[in-house]
């Protein structure tokens, strides 16, 4: 799948973006500072570990997850074998539609592959009956946005401008 980009002021907000950021970059701007180089990499680590929690609260977990996060780029590499296409898309998802991520970098595996899902990006007016006719031609289908997006949707009225959702194939 390669590089996802996702809103970067949109989504949950799991940790202090801001923070890892200017961190990442006084890093990068004086890069013999150690303490720079420490606390950039603390504060990374600690974004890390806020979206792996955040994956395992979706109840979604994957063999050999890993989780690196990037302050300077707003980038998410994760890493893992996840049982099937739906699950590894919604790790994914649970990455990017994070406050302070731009692009999530896929590097996972999957043992039972089956057609990868389209993607749509929310936009203010929207509601997942015009998605549903937007991609499958009928507003009646939407029940099957909302439940290719579970458990990171808890209602099919509550989306947001940004955010990024699954459209599994019918």
């Amino acid at each position: 799948m390669g590089l996802m980009s996702f809103m970067k002021d949109a989504g949950q907000k799991l940790f202090g973006h801001k923070d890892a950021e200017t961190a990442s970059k006084a890093a990068e701007a004086a890069p013999d500072n150690e303490a720079a180089k420490a606390k950039s990499e603390e504060l990374n680590a600690a974004a890390a570990r806020a979206i792996v929690d955040y994956i395992h609260a979706q109840n979604l977990d994957a063999r050999a997850l890993d989780v690196m996060f990037d302050g300077a780029t707003a980038t998410v590499n994760v890493y893992g074998v996840a049982a099937d296409q739906a699950t590894k898309e919604k790790i994914l998802l649970c990455c990017g539609n994070v406050t302070g991520v731009s692009a999530v970098n896929d590097r996972m595996e999957v043992d039972d592959p089956k057609p990868e899902a389209q993607w749509h990006e929310v936009v203010s007016g929207d509601n997942l009956s015009k998605i549903a006719k937007k991609f499958y031609g009928d507003p009646n289908k939407y029940p099957v946005i909302f439940e290719a997006n579970k458990p990171m949707l808890t209602h099919p009225d509550k989306i947001y401008p940004g955010q990024k959702l699954r459209i599994p194939p019918l």
